[in-house]
């Protein structure tokens, strides 16, 4: 086998974040030239140095689990930075929106006594994710060497945005529909960013989970 053939198979066999896995697959091929190129000079002819080449690098079954380890972990890492980040962002603008609106405290002073409650279980799910995320992106950094399975680290990424998401919309909707609280002017600046990172990152984050999820089935 050539080694632009070779190369071909490798980046069909692997999935992941495009990035990383151009990076892994150049990798691969850059080696494999050398090697051939060194055969080459032996006084080997070209074909035949590239099929010993491909040879000595190993069959794509053999090595390809490796690569997929890599970039499976790599897309954890991106997930839980994602998390890390993103998640404790959004509350702060959350808690900023709450932090001017309403301008009379008496206010929270008519709401039901469930409110208080959701709001902090709101909160606690919210950055619980958070904190995984940035445990998980120790984990498979530089934690990676006493982590027997990051692929099921990766796994939990995902599982974890498919669990947050449906739960923190809906103790949302409980909070702004069934709390009679007012609510906020849709052109207030703090409601506009809140708004916007939410459903900003919210879609980046089941993106990356879906990707997550979908990479620990094959891996």
């Amino acid at each position: 086998m050539r080694i632009d053939d070779y190369v071909s198979e490798l980046h069909s066999a692997l999935r992941g974040p495009h990035g990383p896995k151009h990076d892994l697959v150049v990798e691969a091929r850059d080696s494999l030239i050398d090697t051939a190129d060194a055969l080459e000079s032996d006084g080997l002819t070209r074909a035949e140095a590239e099929r010993l080449a491909v040879e000595e690098f190993g069959r794509i079954r053999e090595i390809a689990p490796g690569y997929q380890a890599e970039l499976t972990a790599t897309a954890g890492r991106r997930m839980a930075l994602l998390l890390f980040v993103s998640v404790p962002a959004t509350v702060f603008a959350w808690s900023l929106v709450w932090e001017f609106y309403p301008a009379d405290l008496s206010t929270w002073a008519t709401l039901p006594g469930w409110y208080g409650t959701v709001s902090r279980l709101l909160d606690i799910v919210q950055l619980t994710v958070g904190l995984y995320g940035g445990l998980a992106l120790l984990a498979l950094s530089r934690g990676s060497y006493w982590i027997t399975h990051p692929r099921l680290v990766t796994r939990s990424l995902g599982v974890a945005v498919w669990v947050m998401l449906p739960l923190t919309a809906a103790l949302g909707l409980l909070l702004a529909h069934d709390s009679h609280a007012p609510a906020a002017p849709a052109d207030f600046p703090p409601m506009l960013l809140a708004n916007l990172l939410t459903y900003g990152f919210a879609g980046v984050q089941l993106y990356c989970a879906t990707r997550c999820i979908r990479l620990t089935r094959t891996a």
